[in-house]
């Protein structure tokens, strides 16, 4: 790292979970730039009477948390919702700042994520081609050790506001889009998985995810997101959730603790990687019920909430 002292704000969404907010806060720790980089933590306010108090209680974990450059709390008097909270936190602060790394209260991460993170926020800051840098990798075993796959994700991400600024939140806008240039098959990995079933979804109220937005607004601007061979983040939020995934999680992986290297690759889409991911998913399809898990699982990792 040339500059730490331009090192990207972390911001960090929570709601109603106060073990899992711990959990990610006390990974955040462990990382070496945590202490000087500032964090800034958006607190939605309650659906209803019964999250207050669980609320009352992240917010009182909140005010404890130590160990980074800042600590900077907005509590919401009214419950945006996660879709919302996300877009009005990040569009904020990269407003503010001209990049940043998100986290939601529910991600595991790697001692070494802010490192990554910032190291290829610096390496790619003037490259227009490459829109977002990701923090989680599917667990597929033969992998590059970095690599690009067109579109952006939603789980331990960073981005610059010039990347942001693409961000289109008019659901209806990017399903016609999609369709008018055919480009259907591509953005479903070969029909292996129905990211254009979840966008008209959102698109119906069924859903309010900002994430398939996010993904559809990178993949119409052909623009890259860089991805880790091997993951720097563990998804924690269906843990005690037996019904919904129990110990058959087909997406949990360890999460890699190995220092790295910034390395030089074309800025081209992985086309080894994209046939991987198809394998993955495809995997996941053969049978009904690994499919229903898979799909409910990826509902929740893409912000489907």
């Amino acid at each position: 790292m040339k500059n730490n002292n331009n090192l990207a704000p972390i911001v960090l969404f929570t709601y109603n979970r106060p073990w899992h907010t711990q959990q990610t806060v006390e990974a955040l720790q462990k990382n070496n730039l945590a202490t000087e980089s500032d964090l800034f933590i958006f607190s939605d306010g309650a659906k209803n009477t019964e999250d207050q108090q669980k609320i009352d209680e992240v917010r009182q974990y909140l005010k404890t948390i130590t160990g980074f450059k800042s600590v900077s709390i907005e509590e919401s008097t009214i419950n945006k919702g996660l879709a919302n909270s996300i877009i009005y936190g990040v569009t904020k602060i990269v407003n503010q700042f001209g990049k940043v790394i998100v986290l939601e209260d529910d991600l595991v991460t790697s001692k070494y994520l802010l490192k990554y993170l910032n190291q290829y926020l610096e390496h790619y800051a003037e490259v227009d081609d490459v829109i977002s840098i990701h923090g989680f990798t599917y667990p597929i075993k033969n992998l590059p050790e970095v690599y690009f796959i067109k579109g952006a994700d939603c789980l331990a991400w960073a981005t610059w506001k010039r990347g942001w600024d693409l961000f289109e939140s008019d659901g209806q806008k990017l399903l016609a889009l999609l369709t008018e240039k055919n480009l259907v098959k591509e953005f479903e990995f070969n029909n292996s998985y129905p990211y254009m079933q979840m966008l008209r979804d959102q698109i119906a109220g069924k859903n309010s995810s900002w994430a398939i937005r996010w993904y559809a607004s990178a993949f119409l601007a052909n623009k890259l997101t860089l991805y880790p061979g091997k993951t720097l983040v563990k998804h924690i939020g269906f843990d005690n959730s037996g019904t919904n995934c129990g110990n058959n999680d087909p997406y949990k992986s360890e999460i890699i603790e190995q220092d790295f290297s910034v390395l030089e690759i074309p800025i081209i889409e992985c086309s080894h990687a994209r046939n991987e991911f198809i394998k993955f998913f495809n995997k996941l399809n053969k049978t009904s019920y690994r499919k229903k898990i898979a799909r409910k699982i990826l509902y929740i990792i893409k912000g489907i909430k």
